[in-house]
């Protein structure tokens, strides 16, 4: 699909340069030929009167930016008699070659028009008695055109190749993302196809059990099971949709003046005792009063839950979790920090990919891996960024939203 993509790309764009290009270089030829056409049809005119430049050996015409003298010759025409009047040609008269020039003008029967068999051009003059033909040689002009035409298909092949590169270059480009998104779709569907198998697996098991015995015999544990797995997978699917909601740009809630100062105090209230039971102790002595942001209150308790859960979780035994909310200038920068192991480069890049968890080296802990996936689109929907540092010492996610401008 993705190279299909790429394909169409590059050929939209070879297409439109193709037509630009072409257009270009047809007005270009159009414009050169009439040019020199209107140069030569003036020469034939001041020929064909006697202009008296043409007898101080003005004959000239621009052809490439460089002046060409173009051979040239004039006749009468008297009844049956033909003479010669003048021109750079010798030897024409009472020849062959001079009777079928004629004949081929007078073909014509138009003013002037080309005798293509002698690169000619003519152009005659009736003036009752008789009539003045002048003729020009138009080879320089027919070779100037084929000339011009060959460096033209010539560039234009040049600057084609170059333009299919880049072309080339630029579908890789804009269809990475693209691929990238099919990639991580893909991901996501066979991942949350695993994620749903374990519990409904459990779910088809216990409800066989308890069919295969009578009511008397079923043990309760067995329905605790079928309804511990179904409410694990409403769980999923809600995480899910709210992913699927993040994605579509779908905005759920209404955004309005929120104290995220309030909203952080609040969620370290809620979570004091998890970190207790878990044998780790919550500190919030670092949240600055009267941040202000604009946004979902609901959405960013949502987020900072996330966070604050994810510290408990893979924080060190005994050790303390860090919730802290400066206000720069700007922005409102929202840090929760715990200590522990360091999480290698590898890892960190990945700890916002969807379903992704953390090595054994972290240990193992519940969840679906979905959780800091949808504390970064409540960033990215609050215009803000979420972002995680780790060293030697501890682990920091850092919030960062824009203030509430007043």
């Amino acid at each position: 699909m993705i190279r299909r993509l790429r394909l169409q790309v590059v050929a939209v764009c070879m297409l439109l340069v193709t037509a630009v290009l072409g257009g270009a270089f047809f007005f270009m030829y159009t414009a050169a030929r009439d040019n020199i056409r209107d140069s030569t049809q003036e020469l034939l005119r001041r020929v064909v009167i006697r202009d008296p430049r043409v007898d101080r050996g003005q004959t000239g015409i621009m052809i490439g930016g460089d002046q060409v003298q173009l051979p040239y010759f004039t006749v009468e025409v008297w009844g049956n008699t033909v003479y010669v009047t003048g021109g750079t040609y010798s030897d024409l008269e009472n020849t062959d070659t001079l009777r079928e020039i004629l004949q081929s003008c007078m073909e014509q029967e138009r003013e002037t028009g080309n005798i293509p068999a002698y690169n000619l051009r003519y152009l005659r003059v009736n003036s009752g008695f008789f009539q003045r033909i002048a003729f020009v040689d138009v080879s320089m002009e027919t070779a100037s055109l084929q000339s011009m035409i060959r460096s033209t298909l010539q560039i234009g092949a040049a600057a084609l190749l170059v333009l299919l590169g880049i072309s080339v270059l630029l579908a890789r480009l804009v269809t990475r993302p693209v691929g990238r998104a099919w990639n991580q779709q893909r991901q996501f569907l066979s991942d949350a196809s695993h994620e749903l198998k374990t519990p409904l697996t459990v779910i088809l098991s216990n409800a066989e059990l308890l069919d295969d015995v009578s009511l008397e015999e079923r043990p309760a544990r067995w329905a605790d099971n079928i309804l511990s797995e179904a409410r694990q997978m409403r769980s999923l699917v809600e995480e899910m949709l709210t992913l699927a909601r993040a994605d579509s740009l779908v905005r759920t809630g209404v955004f309005s003046e929120v104290s995220l100062s309030d909203a952080a105090t609040d969620c370290a209230l809620l979570f004091e005792p998890v970190a207790f039971d878990a044998g780790k102790s919550l500190g919030c002595e670092g949240i600055d009063p009267d941040v202000l942001v604009t946004g979902d209150a609901d959405r960013l308790k949502q987020a900072i839950s996330v966070l604050l859960d994810n510290a408990i979780k893979y924080g060190a035994e005994g050790t303390s979790i860090a919730l802290a909310l400066r206000k720069t200038d700007r922005q409102a920068r929202l840090q929760v920090e715990n200590q522990g192991p360091p999480i290698p480069p590898e890892q960190l890049r990945r700890l916002f990919e969807r379903f992704y968890r953390a090595d054994a080296s972290r240990g193992e802990q519940s969840g679906f891996g979905l959780g800091l996936s949808i504390a970064q689109s409540i960033a990215a929907e609050h215009k803000g960024t979420l972002r995680a540092e780790s060293d030697e010492a501890s682990t920091r996610f850092i919030l960062t939203l824009p203030l509430l401008r007043k």
